[in-house]
């Protein structure tokens, strides 16, 4: 029975699948189903199907606490709609969240116009991650990301144009409205990415899941760049997106992706990035109000990730960390959290939850806020007590 459970997490309505969680719960606090161990891994980056992954929130959030982890974050694309169901699921299940969405931004008219940040496939546009919403704040993040998804899909349909003349010769076509968006929850506030037009073409070449998952790393890889249109209109501005984390009072983070050697998901083809002018970048990132960045263990070198912890460290910047999660190939474990040398992305993590539950109430608000910083300026002080502060709330 609990098997049919796991598959309703993934139902249609967030009702259902929150219902669902509640008997699973129910099951687990009953002895029925034996709990996981809990151990001290963390994910702060999880994709759920409101932008692009075969998980609804719940689901992602019960797979997560069945893995072990200790915290789970959500990241949707220019999204916030799964928040809500992530943060009741991490209640009913009993795993600590934190909430968060990345979006692409534009550096036009800054030192970095015309170079590739982390972006494969666009110059000039850097992957930004907003880190720790409060989660009243949640309705005006939707405000401002709404638009820009509008934008968004007036994109991609035009690189759907491009993909069906490619596929014109071979008697194939794909409709933007009858194939790719019911792929995606756009009308329930979700975006449409690339991703859900090349799964979309997948899905009509085969109906085996493992086969299609295949065939998407292999166009995202290959296919994307020749049918590939730039972003512009739906692209705020990096130093609106700075703005927007002071109003919301979250945390602005740079995603650090690293020169590519090898891809964790087998559709990043090898490829030079944001590594030759790294310490500048890290200096104007600093400079413009960025406050964290976000990197990922296990697609890095043990060089890259040496490079980018010192400069975190040199330059006061919050480090956060998760491992992409957006397809079911991936595990939701980063074994190299647990090592000596990355165990601080454990207390990381949990002064992001520190941080969203301190932004609910009033002094000292959250780890960047002017009461926090004036009672303590370093950040790792300010790391300790927010870690310490979700600690004890949770136990």
């Amino acid at each position: 029975m609990h098997y049919d459970l796991i598959e309703q997490l993934n139902a249609a309505a967030p009702d259902e699948r929150l219902d669902a969680l509640r008997e699973l719960a129910q099951m687990y606090a009953a002895g029925a189903l034996k709990r996981p161990e809990t151990g001290d891994n963390v994910n702060n980056h999880i994709h759920t199907i409101y932008s692009f992954s075969p998980y609804s929130p719940a689901k992602a959030v019960f797979l997560a606490w069945k893995s072990g982890l200790a915290t789970a974050g959500i990241m949707d694309h220019d999204s916030v709609a799964g928040a809500p169901e992530f943060i009741e699921a991490g209640h009913i299940i009993g795993l600590p969240v934190t909430v968060g969405f990345e979006c692409r931004c534009s550096v036009a008219g800054t030192p970095f116009e015309g170079k590739r940040l982390n972006n494969p496939d666009q110059v000039s546009v850097a992957y930004m991650a907003m880190h720790g919403i409060p989660h009243h704040k949640l309705g005006e993040a939707e405000e401002f990301l709404a638009p820009y998804r509008e934008k968004r899909n007036a994109r991609n349909r035009k690189i759907a144009d491009n993909l069906n003349a490619r596929l014109k010769p071979y008697d194939m076509a794909l409709d933007f409205d009858r194939d790719v968006l019911p792929q995606s929850q756009f009308a329930a506030g979700g975006s449409v990415t690339e991703r859900h037009i090349l799964y979309s073409l997948a899905s009509a070449l085969t109906e085996n899941e493992l086969q299609r998952e295949f065939l998407l790393g292999q166009f995202k890889s290959s296919l994307i760049e020749s049918v590939y249109v730039d972003a512009d209109e739906e692209l705020p501005h990096i130093s609106e997106f700075v703005a927007l984390a002071g109003k919301l009072g979250a945390i602005p983070a740079y995603a650090y992706l690293g020169d590519v050697g090898r891809s964790v998901t087998g559709d990043k083809k090898k490829q030079t990035f944001e590594d030759p002018f790294l310490d500048v970048l890290i200096d104007y990132l600093k400079a413009i109000g960025i406050q964290a960045v976000t990197y990922m263990p296990a697609r890095n070198s043990d060089g890259q990730l040496e490079r980018i912890k010192a400069l975190c460290g040199s330059h006061g910047l919050f480090q956060i960390s998760g491992e992409d999660i957006n397809s079911p190939l991936q595990s939701f474990v980063c074994e190299k959290i647990e090592t000596p040398g990355f165990r601080h992305l454990i207390d990381s993590a949990w002064a992001l939850i520190g941080h969203e539950l301190a932004s609910e109430s009033g002094r000292p608000g959250g780890m960047f806020s002017a009461y926090a910083t004036a009672d303590m300026p370093e950040l790792e002080d300010r790391i300790r007590f927010f870690a310490d502060y979700a600690r004890r709330h949770f136990q």
